[in-house]
């Protein structure tokens, strides 16, 4: 089987299309475990779930029995088992064999797909609230001319936290008058 023979250092189509998606979201995620989310995810963009054989249930209901009852995530081992499992359903009337390699073609070499990232709408009413350009007043220089914002550099009171008074004129000079009248 040429997938368990893939050598310690370079890792199987398989087994990088699990570490990407295992990552997929997470900033603390190592790749060597995949929580539920990007499981069912996995599923979704590999075309795992066809909405006849195998559905979003099933893909669950096979994650919770793989992985152990205290945990929150799958190993690469247990992700072949569910692989295995959900392959008799997605590929009936094809030996376990030669379903599992159906399922493998499916995921290798794959990535998360941003499938469903909101995009922008530009509607006109939109677009006119947010053209700088057209800013007026105070607002106007909030930003600068390529429309970028200047954050609390583009505020006008901004607040002098330097003294226990506000707005207190001569701030530093006490030391001046000490030393001067020695």
């Amino acid at each position: 089987n040429s997938h368990e023979g893939a050598g310690a250092g370079e890792l199987s189509a398989l087994e990088e299309a699990f570490r990407k998606f295992a990552v997929h979201g997470d900033t603390r995620a190592t790749g060597k475990e995949m929580h539920g989310k990007n499981w069912s995810k996995l599923c979704k963009d590999c075309h795992i779930i066809d909405g006849k054989n195998v559905t979003t249930t099933d893909v669950d209901i096979v994650f919770s029995k793989i992985k152990g009852k205290s945990v929150r995530t799958i190993t690469f081992e247990q992700f072949k088992e569910a692989l295995q499992e959900l392959s008799k359903k997605r590929f009936k009337g094809k030996s376990d064999e030669e379903a599992l390699q159906e399922m493998y073609k499916l995921i290798e070499g794959k990535g998360p797909g941003l499938t469903g990232v909101t995009k922008t709408v530009a509607s006109p009413t939109v677009s006119r609230l947010t053209d700088t350009s057209k800013f007026t007043g105070s607002h106007k220089e909030r930003f600068d001319a390529s429309g970028k914002g200047k954050g609390r550099a583009g505020r006008e009171d901004l607040v002098d936290n330097s003294g226990y008074v506000s707005g207190y004129k001569h701030a530093g000079t006490y030391d001046h008058k000490v030393q001067g009248n020695k």
